[in-house]
């Protein structure tokens, strides 16, 4: 496979998923792990993607000021955001993760609206105290912070989630799957999630539809825990036909 077209895969893969692995990367384009780093590094060098250990970030993932010619698809994550907050209420505890669509949704937030956030994802903390009116209280979840998602894990942090019950969760989905439910990449991360899950009523997924149908290597839930699943499709979409079957709540 040429290198141009190797690139071209590689910034999809990330431009979709946020965070990839060489691992998978090389998986998905049969080639070594030597020459999938050695692209990785050009595409670093050329500012396409952002290098980490292991793996790569979309830009517009790892930056957290105006992003918006840096977001993959930011049209339809706009769109997908100003839908999830119409799930929002007075009031509510709201438990959200990191991720370029739910930045999104903290940029677009009403500011007339009693909120109370709790977020271990670093991006989304400042995104929220930078947009955020005064009605809003911002928390930020401590714990060790990984590199690659800028999210808290680890024992501390899933502590500090046991003792909260939210309203609703917002959570970053990499990769979505009728069969397979919600998978991740990093197993402390999926362990992070399925912690924010326990500690929430009602789950809810906003990702853009290049997102179904995917799956990773870590579980996090079945997809029947999820209540709420948003993407910038119709709801009546047929590419929704599964989801909604089983009894998803689509918008």
């Amino acid at each position: 496979m040429e290198k141009n077209k190797r690139h071209q895969i590689i910034l999809n893969e990330v431009h979709i998923h946020n965070r990839v692995l060489l691992n998978d990367l090389a998986g998905i384009l049969n080639v070594s792990m030597d020459t999938v780093r050695r692209d990785v590094k050009e595409l670093d060098k050329l500012q396409q993607l952002k290098k980490v250990h292991g793996g790569a970030v979309s830009n517009g993932f790892n930056l957290y000021s105006d992003r918006t010619n840096e977001v993959y698809k930011y049209e339809n994550k706009s769109l997908i955001a100003q839908k999830g907050i119409s799930l929002l209420k007075h009031g509510d505890v709201v438990l959200i993760s990191g991720g370029s669509t739910n930045l999104e949704l903290a940029k677009l937030l009403p500011r007339k609206m009693n909120l109370t956030f709790f977020t271990p994802s670093l991006p989304m903390a400042i995104e929220l105290l930078n947009s955020s009116s005064s009605r809003y209280e911002v928390n930020l979840i401590g714990g060790k912070l990984s590199r690659g998602s800028q999210l808290t894990t680890g024992g501390g942090a899933i502590n500090i989630l046991s003792e909260i019950t939210a309203d609703i969760c917002f959570l970053g989905t990499g990769y979505i799957d009728k069969e397979n439910g919600i998978t991740e990449v990093d197993w402390e991360i999926a362990q992070m999630k399925k912690a924010m899950i326990k500690a929430s009523k009602k789950l809810v997924s906003l990702t853009i539809s290049e997102k179904l149908n995917t799956t990773n290597r870590y579980k996090i839930c079945d997809i029947n825990a999820l209540d709420t699943l948003v993407t910038e499709l119709d709801p009546s979409s047929a590419a929704l036909n599964k989801y909604r079957k089983e009894g998803i709540n689509l918008l």
